[in-house]
């Protein structure tokens, strides 16, 4: 079995790739990565580290937006399934520089998008977000729920399954979108809510900003239950070409408890600084998962208490390595 995952040096891709090839020694995952900097860059090059000690993965420094190694790449490997978690990321960073949400997002995924139907790849899953939702007021989000992004990044997830819907139709390869609900754990993405206030809590010189005074909630999902999902869903059988499915633990947390369950395990208090609701800010992510349990059949996902866990023991023993 051979395996595309773009994005292998971010947070999910480079998870799964490592679960992968960990987990199944004859399948063969070839990563691909152009190391964007909108976080370290040596940040994702010790995740690639680890990646290369498995002898079943190969990495290639390409942009989805090169179409023609792509398309080498392709020719070469023919490909049985395509996980595409190559994307800008960040909700905020949306409000700066929209027009890189265009050329990845959506021009990116194109590529991607065309070049599995051309090459008939058996399935392509795709990473599509909870941001595509917007500000809905009804919980939790079930798939079939209209969708009303109040950002860029959520807009350019939205184009994305509007994209599979028109140029599938008659072809053969079955997409999934999966959206994503703030996924946590090692190896984490320093621009997000965790490692964040981990990084400030170790590092005396940061300040950690909570927004709208810690008020937000939301349905933070462990990434080993993430990698597990993905690796069922290699193997279900799905009735439909296109389906959208929710990766979520269908539980919405309030930000303030995130912190004093961190503070319990570090016995260490970050410099906070509260300020009001920021543009762009999503109040509360709430998912169905209803979905995701019937077509894997995993039923129990990690307790956030043992995610945490976790994830702190993870960051303490690697603090002085990772330098965000």
């Amino acid at each position: 079995m051979k395996i595309l995952i773009t994005g292998c040096c971010g947070f999910i891709g480079f998870n799964f790739a490592n679960f992968l090839a960990k987990i199944n020694k004859k399948i063969h995952v070839v990563g691909i990565d152009n190391f964007n900097d909108y976080y370290s860059v040596s940040y994702k090059k010790k995740r690639l580290k680890e990646l290369v000690q498995n002898r079943n993965f190969k990495f290639y420094k390409i942009d989805i937006n090169q179409n023609k190694k792509l398309i080498k790449l392709y020719k070469k490997y023919h490909f049985n399934y395509v996980f595409h978690f190559a994307a800008q990321a960040g909700v905020r960073y949306s409000l700066m520089d929209p027009r890189a949400y265009i050329e990845n997002n959506v021009s990116g995924f194109f590529n991607i998008l065309n070049l599995s139907i051309k090459f008939r790849i058996k399935k392509l899953f795709y990473a599509s977000s909870s941001s595509a939702y917007g500000e809905l007021n009804k919980f939790p989000l079930k798939e079939n729920y209209s969708l009303k992004p109040k950002n860029i990044y959520g807009l350019s997830k939205k184009i994305n399954e509007e994209m599979v819907n028109v140029l599938l139709q008659k072809n053969k390869t079955q997409c999934i979108g999966l959206r994503f609900f703030t996924v946590y754990g090692e190896w984490g993405r320093p621009d997000m809510f965790i490692m964040k206030y981990l990084n400030a809590t170790y590092n005396k010189s940061k300040v950690f900003y909570l927004n709208n005074y810690g008020n937000h909630f939301r349905d933070f999902t462990y990434i080993n239950d993430v990698c597990k999902i993905l690796r069922k869903l290699i193997y279900s059988k799905l009735k439909y070409k296109h389906l959208i499915i929710n990766i979520c633990s269908n539980k919405s947390i309030k930000l303030t408890e995130i912190i004093k369950e961190i503070d319990n395990l570090t016995l260490n208090k970050p410099k906070i600084r509260k300020r009001s609701l920021q543009k762009a800010d999503i109040l509360k992510t709430h998912g169905d998962n209803s979905l995701v349990k019937k077509i894997t059949g995993i039923k129990k996902f990690t307790d956030t208490s043992i995610g945490l866990k976790n994830t702190v023991e993870w960051y303490i023993k690697n603090k002085d390595i990772i330098n965000f």
